[in-house]
């Protein structure tokens, strides 16, 4: 009998690993060593030598549980098979495993339904099907197990369940449902589950207002999160009843009316998450009293009013975020006592006035300071070299002066840097090329002048915007080494010289370069597209010098969407290869010293909504596949030597809102109908 038991224990163990790959299971789960099964890795065993515990998260084990013999192990009384790869559906045999009181399968690939028998395992405790595919409604049998403290099925795609067949829960102190596809309103049962500490509905789309028994009811909660469903109304103001609650966390909803009033007299808070709802009012004053709070996102809603001094007591603030509200007036100086900020998030208000220079100095643990589109201004302070770890400094959209400190070569780790539309003034400092992290580099619409100091060290840099101010010089040699670059752009400057020879040559990524207003000279490099990757190349502006010819190699740069060359000194013929330039846009070729006739292929492209190719010297007849380009909102072919008539296609480009042919030599009868 004993061998029976044995034999049938390692048939179904073995079941759990049709591959496995871990080396201590390789060597313990042997058929040599059957008798020995109680020292198999993962595997306890009770007094009798029967297995009671199968303990083996993150072992490797793939396959699937249809081949496993639950009969055979009715005394187990745990089964963790957490963080592996298995996969199918979970058997209803589970069901026979009564003693269980921890069944945990979660983090694996488990798809299907929860089968009904899991309503049978009534010792259960702890309870996790989180992280995997399981489908279906969560069974109301579920409802039978009583004496579970812990349920999470999280992360699947569980549907509507009859939430009215659940009872109580009267041990249970943990629920996750979230990221499933849960809807309707919010499930009642759980208002009547006491002990909760711990409450994750997020990642649903549950509707409707939070009863107020649930704020009556649930005062042991710790951890609340009904993020990113679409729970609406305003919230009781009975909230401060759930006293002992840490985390609170009810972000991408429509919660509405005045919500900080209540919360700020929570004072066990740590986090506090509200963005994206319509919130409304004032950050109060009691904000003060919670002094263990270390998050506070209040992002993306509506209130109106000046930060208060008392915030600077939460001197335990990791995460501050006021974005995208109406906060106005200046920041109070209590605010650098927030010793331990990594992130501050200010944008999108109506502040007012300077950044002091205490804050900065106190501010030195920052990753992340974005303060965009306020109206914040005066100097920047010197004192930013000392925010060693920051790694997104974004100050757009302000009224900061002044020149741009040389100590921000200091910030070794900083991956994005934007001062763009502020009136910084004087040179771009040299400093900057030791930012060997950067990514993105935007300081245009400025009045920044000077030349553009060597930059060929950042080799990570995927944008370089520096248009709209006054700088000059001929660009660095340098810049030709930036293998990562996608975004160029120059335009608005007093740049002059030719362009570096090698410029696109070793950036196949480059897909937008602008170059336009200034008064660079010669050709443009023949490997500035290289890549293939270009979708937008402007050369414009009547300053601009550029010489050389289109050749049937541009054809190949077919992701392109606007192409503008014009007011240069552009000669030859306009390549047919150019009807290949099917996503393209604009074609602004106008005011160069092109010749030759208008192909015939330019009618391919049909998304082209502007085209000028007026003040050249082509010559010919309009070409009848003009007509196919249906989407031209704008077709100037003026000041050229063009002949014949005006072609009656033209009559299928509907949508035209401007016409120009004049100064052409094109007679005077029109071919168009009507």
């Amino acid at each position: 009998m004993k061998t029976s038991y044995l034999f049938l224990t390692y048939l179904s163990l073995m079941a759990l690993c049709q591959t496995y790959h871990h080396l201590l299971l390789s060597e313990s789960w042997s058929l040599d060593n059957i008798t020995n099964h109680c020292r198999w890795i993962g595997i306890r065993c009770n007094d009798g030598g029967s297995v009671s515990g199968i303990d083996l998260p993150g072992a490797d084990l793939a396959g699937t549980l249809d081949l496993f013999n639950f009969t055979a192990l009715l005394n187990i009384t745990t089964f963790n098979l957490n963080g592996n790869a298995l996969n199918g559906s979970i058997p209803a045999a589970v069901g026979s495993l009564t003693r269980l009181t921890l069944l945990d399968l979660s983090s694996n690939m488990f798809d299907g339904a929860i089968p009904a028998e899991i309503g049978h395992l009534t010792e259960l405790r702890y309870l996790s099907f989180s992280n995997n595919y399981m489908v279906g409604a969560i069974p109301f049998q579920i409802g039978n197990l009583r004496k579970v403290s812990f349920l999470d099925l999280g992360s699947n795609y569980f549907k509507n369940s009859d939430w009215s067949r659940f009872p109580t829960f009267p041990f249970l102190t943990h629920l996750n449902l979230y990221y499933n596809v849960l809807t309707l309103e919010f499930p009642h049962f759980i208002t009547t589950c006491l002990n909760l500490t711990f409450l994750d509905l997020s990642l649903n789309n549950f509707t409707g207002q939070i009863p107020e028994s649930f704020f009556t009811n649930l005062v042991k909660l710790e951890y609340l999160n009904f993020s990113t469903n679409s729970f609406q109304g305003p919230l009781s103001p009975n909230i401060t009843n759930l006293s002992k609650l840490k985390d609170l966390r009810l972000a991408n909803n429509f919660f509405s009316g005045n919500i900080l009033d209540s919360v700020s007299l929570i004072p066990s808070l740590q986090t506090l998450e509200l963005f994206n709802n319509s919130f409304i009012g004032e950050i109060p004053p009691s904000i003060g009293l919670v002094t263990n709070l270390q998050t506070l996102d209040l992002r993306m809603n509506s209130f109106n009013s000046s930060i208060p001094r008392e915030l600077g007591l939460c001197n335990k603030l990791t995460y501050l975020a006021l974005a995208d509200n109406s906060f106005s007036g200046p920041l109070p100086p209590t605010l650098s006592n927030l010793i331990n900020l990594t992130d501050l998030g200010l944008s999108d208000n109506s502040l007012t006035d300077e950044i002091l220079r205490r804050f900065i100095k106190s501010w030195i643990k920052l990753i992340s300071l974005q303060i965009q589109a306020n109206q914040f201004c005066g100097e920047l302070p010197s004192e930013i070299g000392l925010l060693t770890n920051l790694k997104y400094l974004f100050l757009y959209n302000n009224s900061f002066s002044g020149s741009i400190p040389q100590e921000i070569g200091n910030l070794q780790n900083l991956l994005g840097l934007d001062l763009s539309t502020n009136n910084f003034s004087g040179e771009i400092p040299p400093t900057i090329g030791k930012l060997t992290n950067l990514q993105i580099i935007k300081l245009f619409a400025n009045n920044l002048t000077g030349t553009i100091p060597p930059i060929g060290d950042l080799m990570f840099l995927d944008t370089l915007d520096i248009s709209s101010n006054r700088l000059s010089g001929e660009l660095s040699p340098s810049i030709s080494s930036l293998g990562n670059l996608t975004t160029l752009k120059l335009f608005g400057n007093n740049l002059s010289g030719r362009l570096p020879r090698d410029l696109g040559k070793n950036s196949p990524l480059l897909s937008n370069v602008s170059l336009s207003f200034n008064s660079f000279s010669g050709e443009l490099p023949s490997d500035l597209c290289s890549g293939f990757a270009i979708e937008e190349l402007t050369a414009t502006g009547n300053r601009n010098q550029f010489t050389g010819q289109l050749t049937p190699k541009w054809g190949l740069y077919q992701k392109l969407t606007n192409i503008q060359f014009d007011h240069n000194r552009i000669s030859g013929v306009i390549p047919a290869e150019m009807g290949n330039f099917t996503q393209l846009h604009v074609l602004a070729l106008d005011s160069n010293q092109i010749t030759g006739e208008i192909p015939a292929e330019l009618g391919m492209l049909g998304e082209l909504i502007a085209l000028n190719l007026s003040n050249n010297a082509l010559s010919g007849e309009i070409p009848q596949t003009v007509g196919q380009l249906t989407r031209l909102l704008r077709l100037d072919l003026s000041g050229n030597k063009l002949t014949g008539g005006i072609p009656a296609a033209l009559g299928n480009c509907e949508r035209l809102l401007s016409l120009s042919l004049r100064n052409n030599f094109i007679s005077s009868h029109s071919n168009l109908a009507g």
